[in-house]
């Protein structure tokens, strides 16, 4: 009877860590994430011991970067805007928000969530795919088996880039909307027919944000079939 109080007692604890959207990095042994901004999750990626490569497009936000990473050895910066195509130039909107809404996109229903969030300019970059970007800086691509994309709507765009890529990452994490937060923006259906195509499943999904409208944002993490 006391063994079984204590099993139920442990039930939700267990739920808990089961939801937690971040278990999946005690199984890798490193991460490329794409859209760094500041680098919020440097400390995160600090206590589990990773090898970090981080990309930014934005000159200002990645001087930034770069220097908050600077006490983490393991975890490298690049300055890159990476698309599906190569040496392309993009007209590049950045937000008032840090740049963490920044995109190379126009706002669209974005504005129904965060209303304060606005373009305050924009600047011209010249893409590249992240299979040329690693090719370019040598990276060896061995030291990453996750893959973390917070770009504001072309995280689609990124995945067909680097599809000579996607068979070393274990795992893949994207933010993304069931409703057009960019114009043109990809959304979680469209998501999630190319990752089932290439050999990925669905499993974490968590719901950070919802219009009152109809509409949510998700952060969901996808595994590759072995």
């Amino acid at each position: 009877m006391i063994l079984s109080k204590i099993r139920a007692g442990l039930r939700p604890i267990r739920r808990a860590l089961q939801l937690n959207p971040d278990r999946f990095l005690k199984k890798v042994h490193g991460v490329i994430h794409v859209g760094a901004n500041h680098g919020q999750e440097r400390e995160l990626y600090e206590i589990h011991n990773l090898n970090v490569l981080w990309i930014e497009p934005i000159p200002e936000v990645f001087d930034q970067l770069k220097t908050n990473i600077a006490n983490h050895p393991k975890q490298r910066a690049l300055q890159a805007l990476i698309t599906d195509v190569d040496d392309k130039d993009y007209d590049f909107h950045i937000a008032n928000n840090g740049g963490a809404s920044s995109s190379l996109l126009d706002l669209k229903l974005h504005k129904d969530l965060w209303p304060g969030v606005e373009y305050t300019a924009t600047t011209t970059l010249k893409s590249c795919t992240l299979t040329t970007l690693l090719k370019r800086e040598q990276i060896d691509i061995n030291a990453y088996n996750a893959l973390i994309m917070d770009t504001q709507g072309s995280e689609l765009m990124i995945l067909k880039g680097a599809l000579s890529l996607l068979d070393h990452f274990e795992y893949i994490q994207v933010e993304v909307p069931d409703f057009e937060s960019y114009e043109s923006c990809c959304q979680q259906p469209e998501m999630s027919t190319f990752m089932t195509e290439h050999g990925y499943r669905e499993w974490s999904r968590s719901k950070f944000a919802s219009r009152a409208e109809g509409g949510s944002y998700f952060d969901i993490i996808y595994k590759k079939r072995r």
